[in-house]
């Protein structure tokens, strides 16, 4: 083949990898639902596609985009999804665990979503509706009586980068990684207001965000990853009431990296054990550069306690966590800045006679610095197993309390020698 003929070849492949069929999405005003309308574009472009949505849609049905293969999404308007619980509740997505479901299921290969529009989820009437009823189903999660939608969920999908995009009013978590691999999460902003209520944090005061408030709601966690492998979560702004990113059971390769985390609950391994003759594993996990503020938890493990039931969902599952790093992690006015409870949701009486059946070890702390809450008192680090931890480390920590002279509660550690603070024992 001559090399102009080579060339030639190359250019025509070139182009015809890169030619993708456009979807456009229209929007349908005066109220109507413009879910169908997506469906349909994901399902035309489900193949080296790309799916526009550059408009405001009104969602008031299920958005199921499965079996997509090389797909761009460019959001540049928004999606919002209809605030009609009495609808959402059965025709949401079911998820299984912790009885989660979904207004979005976003599953296949080679996806990038994109473009700096907003997902809103309207939550205003969940939250108002939690309120008032105090309920959220079973097993800490929605229920098909009363489901609080994700917005999105990657879901049986393989490399999928998201970014640039926002994120409001979710009725539930915020975002559900589930049975996915190679997922990446770069410049999300994500917040949570309340306009029905006075705003609270978890931990007292939000003086420093007049702007912004922190709904008086439970479980509005940034990230929920649960049986997954390689996901990246970077570069992000998230505004909430739960934790900030939670490792659910089998989340393996993780990396979180410069976010900066507001009246949350923490960066959070777990919880785990949660289900009795379940295995749950969280392994190599690397969380750097975060700043944690007005929070419950900063960088935090939470693993349940044993149970004598064999059908128990609150507690007596097995496995482990190993190979976690917390690094340069910054905390100001954080109740609990540094946590590991292997008693999580449990009664003392029950996990000292049943101790976790799941174990924790090869943990690192390295330079956590800054402010407790006082809310603990003068207790900066509260490190405590009910079976033994091994290998847990600590360097370069440096956090005071407005309390007074910075205390480190510790209690069944293999060794202390690796840590650079002096343990005190548990209190009664």
């Amino acid at each position: 083949m001559t090399r102009a003929l080579t060339l030639l070849s190359v250019s025509f492949f070139a182009a015809l990898a890169s030619a993708r069929l456009d979807c456009k999405v229209p929007h349908l005003g005066g109220g109507q639902d413009d879910g169908p309308a997506i469906n349909a574009a994901f399902k035309r472009c489900a193949k080296n596609g790309k799916v526009v949505l550059d408009k405001y849609y009104s969602v008031d049905s299920l958005l199921f985009t499965t079996g997509l293969d090389d797909v761009e999404i460019e959001l540049s308007g928004t999606v919002q999804y209809t605030p009609d619980i009495a609808k959402w509740s059965p025709q949401s997505y079911y998820l299984t665990y912790q009885n989660a479901t979904t207004f979005w299921f976003l599953s296949g290969n080679n996806i990038h979503l994109y473009g700096g529009g907003t997902i809103d989820g309207n939550g205003q009437v969940w939250w108002d509706t939690l309120r008032t009823s105090g309920s959220t189903g079973t097993a800490g999660g929605s229920s098909t009586t009363f489901a609080r939608p994700v917005p999105l969920t990657v879901g049986n999908a393989t490399n999928v980068v998201i970014e640039n995009i926002f994120e409001i009013g979710s009725p539930f978590w915020n975002n559900f990684v589930y049975q996915s691999s190679n997922v990446t999460y770069n410049n999300i902003t994500i917040n949570a207001v309340s306009y029905s209520s006075s705003p609270t944090a978890n931990s007292g005061t939000m003086a420093p965000l007049p702007k912004f408030s922190v709904a008086e709601i439970y479980i509005l966690d940034g990230w929920d990853i649960y049986r997954s492998d390689g996901v990246t979560i970077t570069n992000s702004w998230i505004n909430n009431d739960d934790d900030c990113v939670s490792f659910k059971p089998n989340s393996t390769n993780i990396i979180v990296s410069n976010l900066w985390c507001n009246g949350s609950h923490g960066v959070s391994v777990g919880s785990l054990g949660q289900y009795a003759g379940e295995t749950d594993i969280v392994a190599n996990v690397t969380v750097h550069n975060v700043s944690m503020n007005n929070a419950q938890n900063g960088a935090r493990i939470k693993v349940f306690g044993g149970n004598p039931s064999p059908t128990s969902t609150a507690g007596g599952g097995t496995g482990f966590v190993k190979n976690v790093t917390f690094s340069d992690y910054k905390v100001t006015n954080v109740d609990n800045p540094v946590i590991i409870d292997q008693c999580y949701d449990t009664a003392a009486d029950v996990c000292a006679q049943y101790p976790s059946t799941l174990s924790i070890s090869d943990v690192h702390f390295i330079n956590i610095t800054g402010t407790s809450s006082g809310k603990e008192g003068d207790v900066v680090v509260d490190i405590e197993c009910s079976a033994e931890c091994v290998d847990i480390t600590a360097t370069g920590t440096s956090i005071t309390s407005p309390k007074g002279a910075s205390v480190y509660v510790c209690a069944n550690i293999e060794s202390e020698d690796q840590l650079d603070f002096n343990c005190t024992s548990p209190s009664s």
